[in-house]
């Protein structure tokens, strides 16, 4: 059994129509939402063998917000395959694993994290939380696969169970989409 943790980067900021895509920042409610999350994976005790994570703009200060609240900083793998990926290559990215690493967290994008979700855990009505992601996986979304298989080289899809979905909203209202900044 292989366990994949997902965040979905914080909410970034369009203000500056200049800006590459890879280098929008977050805003200011991405920056509460990243704090709150990384709190909540602190609280909840989670481990991770090794992280990989887009080096986007955006995903390397959620994740710096997030390393400030867990207390401690991890190396990250920066990998550019993530950003604009589709499910297929996350999941290939994910197959080439060296290692053998049993907690794996990937921090990145949608749709490609929403869609490699679709992918891993099957659309047979056995997982409420999938039918969550099916509305919306918004930003600063943490989620966690259990993953049936010995070796990423086996991940496939359907091999997976969507065991924990947390939302920025989950954990502080005034982070939910009816609240803008």
């Amino acid at each position: 059994m292989k366990t994949l943790a997902l965040i979905r980067h914080a909410k970034s900021d369009w203000s500056d129509a200049r800006a590459r895509d890879f280098d929008r920042p977050l805003n200011a409610r991405g920056q509460r939402g990243a704090l709150a999350m990384g709190r909540h994976v602190q609280g909840g005790g989670w481990r991770f063998d090794r992280i990989i994570a887009s080096p986007a703009v955006r995903v390397a200060e959620t994740m710096e917000i997030a390393s400030q609240a867990w207390g401690r900083t991890f190396p990250i793998e920066w990998d550019r395959r993530i950003y604009l990926a589709s499910s297929a290559t996350l999941m290939d990215l994910l197959r080439d694993i060296t290692g053998n690493p049993g907690n794996l967290l990937m921090v990145g994008h949608n749709p490609s994290l929403e869609d490699l979700i679709f992918d891993l855990v099957p659309d047979d009505g056995s997982s409420p939380l999938r039918e969550i992601v099916e509305q919306k996986f918004p930003t600063a979304t943490f989620a966690v696969l259990e993953c049936a298989i010995d070796r990423w080289a086996e991940l496939a899809p359907g091999c997976a169970r969507l065991t924990q979905l947390t939302r920025p909203r989950d954990l502080d209202p005034t982070l939910g989409p009816e609240l803008m900044d």
